[in-house]
């Protein structure tokens, strides 16, 4: 079945919704961050840290977020090949990812990369969309593994 001009429009619009997440993220704008999310949202980074997927409010993430990667010197983290999936108010979005993470390090190196994939879940809210449950899906990580340790400590 062929794209209608409305489904493209839906369609970009959740992309950058996404990628707007780690533009944000990346230049430390968390009130822009804020205002992506849904009331509440199912964070799930348990490929990366373990545990169990937690809902939190958009200040929660924000606030945890801040803490985190302010640590570091800087962060840049790529989104690519993204795929949307609209399904009347609903949509997914997936994308591969690359999050390289900056922080001088007296011994061994100052970077720590880390690649795997996104699931992002949205709806739609007026005329825009907003995110209410991301997935990230490390699949491989390179450089000093340490640097996350060090600015959670």
């Amino acid at each position: 079945m062929p794209e209608t001009a409305e489904s493209l429009v839906d369609k970009y619009a959740v992309a950058e919704t996404c990628t707007r997440m780690a533009v944000y993220a990346d230049r430390r704008e968390w009130e822009k961050l804020d205002a992506l999310f849904a009331d509440t949202v199912v964070l799930d980074y348990t490929s990366l840290n373990g545990g169990k997927p937690v809902r939190l409010t958009p200040k929660e993430i924000t606030g945890a977020w801040a803490a985190t990667l302010s640590a570091y010197d800087s962060t840049q983290h790529l989104l690519a090949n993204q795929l949307v999936d609209l399904a009347g108010d609903r949509a997914v979005c997936t994308a591969s990812f690359q999050a390289t993470h900056r922080l001088a390090a007296a011994h061994g190196a100052s970077l720590w990369t880390l690649g795997g994939d996104y699931r992002w879940q949205l709806t739609r809210s007026g005329d825009h969309w907003l995110i209410d449950a991301v997935v990230m899906a490390a699949t491989w990580g390179d450089g000093n593994q340490a640097l996350p340790v060090r600015v959670a400590g």
